[in-house]
């Protein structure tokens, strides 16, 4: 019986490794992205652009608040800083509906865009919790013409927030 017991937990000691390794991640890389019109990492998910690691989870561009960047400076997804990169631009009106897709929804502070080195839109959440959608009329103002929009989610429980470009032409 001790025989069996050593090999039981020699089994054990082999395999748990194995079964860890193996196991889902954590929630932390399932968060929210812009799906509708098309964030750079919804066209890396799509097939629409060839990208790296990003299209696997396009979730996941978090970062510190108050970055200025596509990657949520996440050097991973650094791609997503590429101007030249051959992002789709999507056509929209002056005032458009972003959809967020969320994969895990967190207690929210504010949503923000900007577009033409201005903030255009703020939606304040006061601390609720968002839905699995989130869509959000913002109007261009007096932009026209295409323009690389910055969204960011900016969760409330945490220094961080959540972030995607969207390239589009205003009115065309």
């Amino acid at each position: 019986m001790n025989a069996r017991r050593r090999t039981a937990a020699l089994i054990g000691a082999a395999v748990a490794p194995v079964i860890a390794v193996s196991l889902p991640a954590s929630s932390a890389s399932a968060h929210g992205y812009i799906s509708d019109p098309p964030s750079r990492q919804a066209q890396c998910a799509e097939g629409t652009v060839s990208c790296g690691d990003i299209t696997y989870e396009p979730q996941s561009v978090e970062g510190s608040k108050g970055l200025t960047s596509c990657s949520g400076g996440n050097s991973r997804f650094s791609e997503l800083d590429d101007d030249s990169k051959g992002w789709k631009v999507t056509p929209v009106s002056r005032t458009t509906t972003f959809s967020w897709k969320l994969t895990a929804q967190h207690a929210t502070t504010t949503w923000e865009y900007y577009a033409g080195g201005q903030q255009i839109a703020v939606f304040d959440d006061g601390g609720a919790k968002p839905d699995a959608v989130v869509n959000h009329e913002v109007d261009f103002g007096g932009l026209t013409g295409q323009q690389k929009v910055l969204a960011v989610w900016n969760v409330a429980d945490t220094d961080n927030a959540f972030y995607a470009c969207i390239d589009v032409n205003v009115g065309g």
